[in-house]
């Protein structure tokens, strides 16, 4: 029997695809040196624990860096939660070629110098090449940027990326499903990268509005119907400002 995929997936990348070759979504992993070492670790941790996928890993030796600073892993570490792992220099990586086809590409988290060179074109290491390649060839290109404040040039440089077809996704957790711990929080951003690759995952939290035990809470037992009515409106009014 073959993997399940999301809704979509196969339909998107056709039946004979070898994105997903032998039931398997090819997804390259891209880990450049901003803050956030904790999310290229989660987010290897929910792909390689899913049976669907195939993870191509590319480090970058500030990454490296980073990942043991803030977190005290090894690169080690990481390498060992992907299925291949190529070197930064290694411009002869199949990634580096349009014909090695993928289902997209993550850089979690993306650093200003990795997302401006990937603007201008710059395919100086692996992973900007893998992730022009992307582009290229109109394929997922998810940039979890890590910076803040923007400045104008950020923000256009994040506008040019987004018309080229790059999903920008900043590294912003919700706070609906009331998260408990610094886990808890991360996910929340990695949960909606897998929903863009179109990684099947059931222990992703969904929001499916307001719990009838808050419901209680606010109304008391004997609420009125309007009152739930303006509690469901006030969320959907929530939903649609987020």
């Amino acid at each position: 029997m073959g993997i399940r995929f999301a809704p979509g997936v196969k339909a998107l990348f056709g039946s004979s695809c070898e994105a997903y070759e032998g039931d398997l979504l090819k997804i390259i992993v891209g880990v450049s040196g901003a803050s956030g070492a904790i999310y290229p670790l989660r987010l290897l941790e929910r792909l390689r624990r899913n049976p669907a996928t195939e993870v191509h890993l590319i480090l970058s030796r500030a990454a490296e860096k980073t990942l043991f600073l803030e977190t005290g892993r090894k690169a080690a570490d990481l390498k060992a939660l992907a299925h291949y792992s190529w070197p930064l220099e290694d411009i002869a990586a199949p990634l580096a070629s349009g014909s090695f086809q993928t289902a997209g590409m993550v850089i979690a988290p993306c650093s200003i110098h990795t997302m401006s060179a990937i603007c201008c074109g710059i395919s100086s290491n692996l992973m900007i090449r893998a992730a022009d390649v992307v582009l290229k060839e109109r394929r997922r290109l998810i940039l979890m940027v890590r910076e803040t404040p923007f400045h104008l040039g950020h923000l256009r440089t994040m506008t040019s990326l987004a018309e080229m077809g790059a999903i920008i996704a900043p590294p912003i957790p919700g706070f609906y499903n009331r998260p408990a711990t610094i886990e808890d929080l991360v996910d929340s951003s990695i949960e909606r990268v897998l929903d863009l690759l179109g990684v099947p995952d059931a222990a992703i939290r969904r929001w499916n509005g307001p719990a009838e035990k808050a419901l209680r809470g606010r109304f008391g037992e004997n609420r009125t119907d309007s009152a739930k009515s303006d509690l469901n409106m006030n969320e959907d009014e929530r939903m649609d400002e987020e």
